[in-house]
């Protein structure tokens, strides 16, 4: 079937499931089609019902698809607010804004006092420790991997390679890494019933998924506190600047967005590499051939072909115009970082994928501001390491089939995608 390519804007609707079950370029249509005719839009809120928790209809939001408009909102923190019932398209309950939202949906002055405290944590001797490791890492699994010859891409490389980076970055013992990455994929999952079968109450079995996840680091937490080691988590529940600390439930926010964002969206960007670079050899043997010179920009376009993650929410503080469009505070826009990063305005041929693309300010990361993703740095050198390690050791490396996307509006995931060396 011929992908869509026309759309009329009146037909899109961004709050729709059916729609992110399209395929990537009837998607890419409409957001080409929103950017020149509707670059701010409204759409009602999503529907989502739960017999645990009673999620109320909200008044709906304003997409924001352009990419200056995107950059415009994030680096105004002041008038485009996190906290205001968390990043999501709709108002969490407290509940659930306790479990996966944590540091990103707050704002200064607690913002600033998590992220400062976090970022002390990192510091160059835990940060060197860490980039050690992946190299060993990659080469654990890239060798086990290679052992199979064949088989599904993100199970074999994309998935266990960031997740045990995660985990003993922070000190998860090994006998719960399947249990990480399980209620990792449930939280992203949006409902996708593959990952949460039909009839499942989706909110339940959210909470449960980061309840779990809660439990472990808050007992690994307590530990850590009187046997601390050379890891994040002693690094964390011991850091103290100017008489701050982290508490206990902020640990383990901390932990539920660093095992999200941090092990899916690296994931996400290493399987969609595997796929643009099997459908574009030339640009995979540019790679070969200079992989060091083109090392840095291949990383940073493959993560803006990726997307990983497709929107964050702001809600407006004050009456603020952008764009010559009028804001009135309260009101709720979502930042389509995906978009973003295919606007002629600020990519040469965004829909060419260029391993040497120079000009690239992509929001693959987020938008530049206060919430640019903190581990940036990590996710790059992670990206790096595997492409460079793959491409050296199995050059013929090449997906032998169509990547199944997951059906999300969050996170632009691949749950499979078949590939042989």
């Amino acid at each position: 079937m011929t992908p869509r390519t026309e759309w009329n804007p009146d037909e899109i609707d961004l709050s729709d499931l059916a729609f992110w079950r399209l395929p990537w370029a009837e998607r890419e249509a409409a957001f080409a089609t929103l950017r020149r005719e509707r670059p701010i839009s409204y759409y009602d809120e999503p529907v989502i019902e739960s017999s645990v928790i009673e999620i109320p209809r909200g008044k709906g939001y304003y997409a924001l698809t352009r990419h200056r408009d995107v950059a415009e909102a994030s680096r105004h923190p002041e008038i485009f607010l996190s906290g205001p019932g968390a990043v999501s398209q709709i108002d969490m309950p407290p509940e659930m804004v306790e479990y996966f939202s944590g540091m990103i949906s707050t704002d200064n002055p607690k913002h600033a006092r998590l992220r400062r405290i976090v970022s002390n944590a990192f510091n160059p001797r835990n940060v060197r420790a860490v980039e050690d490791s992946i190299e060993r890492i990659a080469d654990e699994v890239i060798r086990k991997a290679m052992d199979g010859g064949s088989g599904d891409f993100i199970n074999d490389v994309a998935a266990p390679f960031p997740l045990e980076i995660i985990c003993n970055m922070m000190g998860v013992p090994e006998s719960e890494f399947a249990t990480v990455l399980k209620c990792s994929n449930i939280i992203l999952s949006a409902g996708d019933p593959e990952l949460v079968p039909e009839g499942t109450d989706q909110i339940l079995a959210f909470l449960e998924a980061g309840a779990t996840l809660t439990g472990i680091m808050e007992e690994l937490g307590k530990y850590r506190l009187d046997h601390p080691i050379d890891d994040i988590t002693s690094a964390l529940v011991n850091a103290e600047i100017e008489s701050e600390k982290l508490s206990q439930q902020e640990l383990a926010s901390f932990f539920v967005l660093l095992v999200t964002a941090g092990n899916e969206t690296t994931r996400t960007a290493i399987a969609h590499g595997l796929h643009a670079l099997s459908e574009y050899p030339d640009q995979k043997a540019r790679l070969i051939a200079d992989y060091e010179g083109l090392a840095k920009t291949a990383t940073d376009e493959i993560v803006r072909w990726a997307s990983p993650v497709i929107w964050m929410r702001r809600t407006l503080a004050v009456d603020h115009t952008l764009s010559d469009f009028e804001l009135k505070a309260g009101d709720k826009v979502v930042l389509f970082y995906n978009s973003a990063n295919r606007d002629d305005e600020a990519f040469v041929d965004p829909y060419t994928f260029d391993v040497g693309r120079t000009k690239n300010d992509h929001y693959g990361f987020g938008a530049p501001g206060p919430h640019f993703c903190l581990g940036a740095h990590l996710a790059r050198r992670e990206i790096t390491v595997m492409w460079r390690e793959l491409l050296h050791r199995a050059p013929h490396i090449h997906a032998t089939g169509e990547p199944s996307q997951l059906a999300s509006s969050f996170v632009n995931g691949i749950k499979h995608l078949p590939y042989s060396f």
